[in-house]
């Protein structure tokens, strides 16, 4: 038989809707942070989203026709979204040659290594952003404040001269973002109502503040989360888990010391928080199948952040706790199984 009948793995879902249609589904929602981002840093922002889904699509093309000597797939636009993700986790004044190098990771690493589409255990955008911020941390926590902003406690004149021979792209102060400006304070022993003044809950709504593309716009985020429930792209479970649990443990440790804990507000708004747990953690393929499944996930995604931001060397734990929670997945999914259909229970004499 020259025809082959190839069957995947369960679960089998027979639905109309293609996989290029939900790809496109999630591009859409994405769409509004695109367009704060290019509103706030201008051209910078294009051009990181541009460079990063230019290089994952001829990437994952080159290494499906050369490589593996098969059909490239990027007609799915998967590889969109991942480029579009990977430049959302950037600074907006990252070189371009980096912003390529994350690229070749998340796809010939996180995605094409384990098979493609379907069968990474890890979300391909996250594994180029967190290489990127073992590999260059300079250059990946130091980020462009937009005009008209405080830089907060400002960046070292070391820092601006190496983004500056670089090459950034945008012309303005250089400064960390909130979370890293608030676990720098808090360290030094400046208290929340030291540095109170410093934050405003608008701004972190709207946009004007410094951070990666995807994460400096809650609202526009939030209203990517109302489309992609609409469409039924995705369900609540993860996205509330994840927030949800970030939201308790954070709001116990401030009310604990709330001198000391920043409250739970903060936490939801700064940071990746919301592009994580919207668009990343709800990935199909690195993410639980099961509702219970999902919402042990989530919670583990919204632990490990807080664990990290609070306790950890780095200010954003986001990207770590959403790759950790990945390799939980098989687990979750072996031990949070839904009642077998047609299952007779036993009774208990």
């Amino acid at each position: 038989m020259e025809k082959k009948l190839v069957v995947s793995p369960s679960p089998h879902i027979h639905t109309p809707v293609s996989t290029t249609r939900l790809m496109i589904d999630v591009l859409i929602a994405l769409f509004p942070a695109l367009v704060v981002s290019v509103i706030v840093y201008g051209g910078s922002a294009l051009l990181v989203t541009g460079v990063a889904v230019l290089s994952c699509v001829l990437f994952e093309y080159l290494i499906q026709r050369y490589l593996l000597n098969g059909r490239p797939t990027v007609g799915d636009c998967s590889a969109v979204v991942t480029g579009v993700l990977l430049g959302f986790n950037l600074p907006p004044s990252l070189p371009v040659w980096m912003i390529i190098l994350g690229a070749l990771v998340a796809i010939g690493v996180g995605k094409m290594t384990f098979g493609g589409l379907g069968c990474n255990p890890f979300n391909p955008a996250l594994v180029g952003r967190v290489f990127l911020l073992i590999s260059f941390p300079v250059q990946m926590t130091v980020f462009a404040t937009p005009e008209g902003v405080d830089s907060l406690s400002g960046a070292s004149a070391m820092a601006d001269e190496m983004l500056t021979e670089a090459g950034s792209a945008v012309d303005a102060i250089s400064g960390p973002t909130l979370l890293g400006y608030v676990k720098t304070a808090l360290s030094s022993g400046q208290t929340t109502a030291d540095i109170a003044h410093k934050i405003s809950y608008g701004d972190m709504l709207l946009g004007f503040k410094a951070g990666s593309l995807g994460e400096i716009a809650a609202l526009a985020l939030l209203l990517g989360f109302i489309y992609l429930l609409y469409r039924k792209v995705i369900t609540w479970h993860i996205p509330v888990s994840v927030i949800g649990s970030m939201a308790v443990f954070s709001g116990i440790l401030w009310g604990i010391d709330p001198l000391h804990y920043m409250n739970p507000l903060f936490q939801v708004l700064t940071g990746g928080a919301l592009l994580g747990a919207i668009f990343m953690a709800t990935d199909y393929v690195t993410s639980p199948m099961t509702p219970r499944g999902m919402a042990v996930y989530g919670i583990g995604i919204g632990v490990i952040t807080i664990l990290i931001r609070v306790w950890g060397a780095y200010p954003e734990g986001m990207s770590f706790a959403i790759l950790i929670m990945n390799a939980v997945v098989p687990l979750i999914n072996k031990y949070i199984k839904p009642k077998r259909f047609g299952a007779v229970a036993r009774a208990i004499k």
